[in-house]
């Protein structure tokens, strides 16, 4: 069985889990605004995230972990942007049975929905599948052998949507590299404590930034933005191939042409710093805790052509330019 509003003139109905979040409101938001017309069902636990209403779209109270009350919610979508997970490395590794049950049953739930009525699937995945990355520029096709239990959990949920998409439904999976940024929902900010969040907001408050020891690994970051927009350019192109009856799984590579090392983006952060609010930062380096479980190359380069060639995708944003201009809504908003 599958879904029918893709072949006539009813607007499809696209579905978004873990909506409340940090990019899954931002997501809802470019959605809403390019496609006003569309329906939309917006789902989240709240266990992070707390925005309630996007444009005019209610947040729905609903856990991925139940898959009646899920599907009851999903029924007549045809498209889920499965967005909802418990995402940190240091959240999953401290509550790992939430993790199991959030990242690697939900993510079974959503792909068990739409393997029976034929909705499209977007599902990031996450660089923390590749673990200690050898070869570069990194692509979806890199090996997995993820060192932390949050890469673990993704890497079940990237098999089980392979083994469910086949013969049943698109899927567009997403290695993304590290978000960083902010966005502006309803008059609020909607962050996140990323690498680069962390160090703007500890520079706004006079703290010392602290890296972790050596400095001189590297890391791939995207802007939140940019990540959003991705989805939105996957939800079209699954709305095309449901109605091709086309399945089976697409891998994008979502990252930005940025990796700089950490130290160099702490140094960032002091510099513009000094520049923006006239604040003398210290960068201060720190014992690493995650010891052998830290990637630590000093190139970190993922290739984006495919997303760049198949879904008309490409990055906008830029670490400096991003970093300047949080330092500066700081600023007038404490003016």
């Amino acid at each position: 069985m599958t879904n029918t509003s893709v072949d006539t003139d009813e607007p499809p109905q696209i579905a978004i889990t873990g909506a409340a979040g940090y990019i899954g409101s931002r997501v809802v938001k470019l959605l809403t605004d390019k496609h006003p017309d569309w329906e939309y069902v917006a789902l989240d636990n709240f266990y992070l995230g707390d925005v309630r209403e996007i444009n005019d779209i209610h947040v729905q109270h609903v856990d991925v972990r139940n898959r009646s009350a899920l599907e009851d919610a999903l029924a007549g979508s045809d498209v889920v942007l499965h967005l909802a997970a418990v995402s940190g490395v240091d959240d999953c590794q401290q509550n790992q049975d939430l993790a199991y049950d959030v990242n690697v049953t939900g993510t079974n739930n959503v792909a068990w929905f739409c393997r029976k009525t034929g909705a499209g699937l977007v599902f990031p995945f996450s660089m923390a599948v590749l673990g200690d990355p050898q070869d570069f520029p990194i692509t979806v096709d890199d090996p997995r052998d993820p060192f932390n239990w949050y890469g673990r959990a993704k890497l079940l949920g990237e098999r089980a949507i392979e083994s469910f998409a086949e013969d049943a439904f698109p899927a567009h999976l997403f290695l993304k590299s590290n978000l960083y940024g902010e966005h502006e929902l309803n008059g609020r900010r909607v962050s996140k404590g990323t690498v680069i969040n962390f160090f703007v907001s500890r520079a706004i408050s006079g703290e010392p930034l602290t890296v972790y020891e050596p400095g001189s690994q590297s890391r791939n970051y995207v802007h939140v933005d940019d990540v959003a927009r991705a989805y939105v350019h996957s939800t079209e192109r699954l709305l095309d191939q449901v109605a091709d009856g086309q399945t089976g799984v697409e891998k994008y590579e979502i990252a930005s042409g940025e990796d700089p090392s950490v130290q160099a983006v702490a140094e960032t952060v002091q510099r513009l710093a000094a520049e923006e609010r006239d604040q003398d930062v210290e960068v201060k380096l720190v014992e690493n805790p995650r010891g052998d479980d830290e990637t630590l190359v000093q190139d970190f380069a993922v290739d984006t052509s495919k997303a760049q060639s198949v879904l008309g995708w490409e990055p906008r944003h830029t670490v400096e330019a991003s970093i300047r201009g949080l330092l500066r809504d700081a600023a007038s908003t404490s003016d």
